[in-house]
């Protein structure tokens, strides 16, 4: 009897085990499951991303002149199954790459313009590659990041996992020329819900803090021509008003909220110093972290401009390049994605990498974090700050909820448009960071396709931070884009 009493209570504990054993595999989430398979997947196809990172960094074009990058993220998705419409809201280059139907609406940005003058080879000394530009601000890396969120999330889609509609933004011209803005205005963004962007960067981390909102324009004075030796008093001289206009404007800076940022560069000075200018032209950028105070100071900055031609004889136009708005972070979505962050991860360098690291630190000014810290993730900001640059993201955060992150892409320490940061995304320690950024993106992505709780959450803390009266304005007016700003 003892003996069967064994047998029993054996045979007891053996089905409990397996009954205990049933309900914590069933109490997995199967949504961590879909996470991990897209972890796997995403990397196995790193080479392939890799190698369009790297085209589109070669490649290096300007705003609104982007024609090859373009062309390859939008053959990258329609040959993966996507709707590409090209050409969108005026801008050549522009496009929207679409999967799915119906609600959620989740939108990823991407970019993938270059900026002028930072030609560098993939290389921890400074070398000219021989180009007019070069990807400071790893947009390259950028955009292929992005492409690559989208193309494992149709594949989710596909297998029935996640449902809804994916939004690809192929947004050009962000350095610069204002490209999210013109189809903000246009009403592209209108239906979607929730916005996923990310960043390259020398640290890991979802983004929890504002930026400068920003007006830029192109100012154009015309003068008179004469010998400036025989004919003096003949000439009026456009280089004098830019001159003046610049002297006027730099007294004004002791002036203005200590918060603000103006820079300017003169673009056309005359050609020879024996020739009056009859025509000069200078770049202005004016920034501050509310779109309302960058208005008020743009126009002190336009009445120099105006003062300048009374004091020299000349006369001015000016063209308004960019204008966009501060970015409207969102905490419950920063916290959903920095949880996804976490999940995947920092950086790791190999011994050849962390060597090309430290070459790249040696020509800092100042001392950088350490090389290792590119392996860990930052902890999320408790409140919001302010980030000392400017975003066209910022006018799409005031009319949908938008989440961004940065991803490590640079060797620690390293500043943005820098040619620091060029070589960097020409090697491994770019790809790398790039693949952080679309596993967290696409990660961040299906807790918004699975979860209605998250998506309401932001959306209700985003019509409280806008505020009941708010009426998206576009600060351009009704300009076309400036698709020849720049040079």
């Amino acid at each position: 009897m003892r003996k069967a009493n064994h047998y029993i209570l054996s045979a007891s504990f053996i089905f409990i085990s397996f009954l205990s054993s049933a309900q914590k595999k069933a109490s997995v989430d199967p949504i961590d499951g879909f996470k991990s398979e897209a972890i796997g997947d995403l990397q196995g196809k790193y080479a392939d991303y890799k190698k369009i990172a790297l085209q589109i960094w070669d490649y290096a074009e300007l705003g609104f002149k982007e024609v090859k990058s373009t062309a390859l993220l939008q053959q990258t998705l329609s040959s993966s199954g996507f709707a590409v419409q090209a050409g969108v809201a005026g801008m050549p280059t522009a496009f929207i790459a679409t999967y799915g139907s119906g609600k959620p609406v989740i939108g990823i940005l991407a970019e993938f313009d270059a900026l002028p003058g930072l030609s560098q080879e993939a290389s921890p000394e400074k070398q000219s590659a021989g180009k007019n530009a070069g990807h400071g601000c790893g947009h390259h890396l950028f955009g292929t990041a992005s492409v690559a969120t989208a193309i494992e999330l149709k594949k989710l889609m596909d297998e029935g996992k996640i449902h809804g509609t994916i939004k690809l933004f192929g947004t050009p011209a962000e350095e610069g020329g204002s490209g999210k803005v013109y189809m903000v205005r246009d009403g592209f963004f209108n239906n979607v819900d929730v916005v996923v962007h990310w960043h390259p960067a020398s640290s890991n981390a979802a983004s929890y803090s504002s930026s400068l909102a920003v007006i830029s324009g192109k100012f154009r004075f015309h003068g008179i021509s004469a010998h400036a030796a025989a004919a003096p008093d003949k000439g009026r001289s456009a280089l004098d008003a830019v001159e003046g206009m610049d002297f006027m404007v730099n007294m004004m800076r002791e002036h203005i909220p200590q918060e603000s940022r103006i820079h300017y560069v003169i673009t056309n000075g005359g050609k020879a110093p024996n020739v009056v200018p009859d025509f000069a032209e200078v770049f202005y950028t004016v920034r501050h972290p509310k779109r309302d105070q960058t208005q008020q100071i743009f126009d002190r900055v336009l009445n120099a401009a105006t003062g300048a031609t009374m004091g020299t004889g000349t006369s001015f136009d000016y063209e308004l390049i960019a204008g966009m708005y501060e970015v409207l972070p969102n905490r419950a979505l920063s916290e959903a994605m920095q949880k996804n962050i976490e999940k995947v991860g920092g950086v790791n360098y190999t011994p050849e990498e962390t060597a090309f690291a430290k070459k790249i630190q040696a020509s800092f000014v100042s001392k950088p974090p350490s090389i290792e810290s590119v392996a860990s993730v930052e902890p999320l900001a408790a409140n919001p700050d302010v980030f000392y640059a400017s975003t066209d993201v910022g006018d799409i955060s005031w009319v949908v909820p938008t989440v961004g992150m940065g991803a490590a892409t640079w060797v620690a320490g390293t500043p943005p448009h820098s040619w620091q940061a060029v070589a960097c995304g020409g090697t491994e320690i770019g790809t790398k960071g790039m693949m952080v950024a679309a596993k967290s993106m696409t990660l961040t992505a299906i807790d918004l396709f699975t979860n209605k709780d998250l998506i309401q959450k932001a959306t209700e803390e985003f019509k409280k931070l806008r505020g009941e009266d708010f009426t998206y304005k576009c600060m351009l007016g009704d300009r076309k884009p400036a698709l020849d700003f720049a040079q």
